[in-house]
């Protein structure tokens, strides 16, 4: 448990999936994940797993790769920016390393070095 606390990809993996359920939560009225989120989030973690970054990946934002199609991408920008803000207070914890690690500088990424 120590060790995946301080794994970047737990982190990533944990913060979208807080800012989905955040979101479906109150765009859906669900309780749980409706089938839609569900997917999304599936979506979202298989592309954190395959991250060419590994787990020296920067925030999508900053990312020079983008690896979301274009209308999953434009789903996740829009919970993104409905949830960001809910989860300074519910998880405090996940924005500050989120916000932290935005600020960080992106390596320059070279398609010839990647798997």
């Amino acid at each position: 448990m120590f060790i995946k606390m301080w794994d970047t990809l737990y982190f990533e993996k944990k913060t979208i999936t807080e800012m989905i359920s955040i979101y479906c939560k109150s765009a859906h009225q669900q309780k749980v994940l409706c089938e839609q989120c569900k997917q999304l989030k599936e979506y979202a973690l298989q592309r954190i797993d395959h991250c060419v970054f590994g787990s020296e990946k920067p925030t999508c934002k900053n990312c020079p790769v983008h690896c979301y199609s274009p209308e999953r991408k434009e789903e996740i920008k829009k919970i993104m920016r409905f949830s960001g803000p809910v989860m300074l207070y519910k998880h405090p914890i996940l924005s500050i390393i989120h916000l932290l690690k935005n600020k960080r500088r992106v390596q320059k990424f070279n398609k010839l070095t990647t798997k």
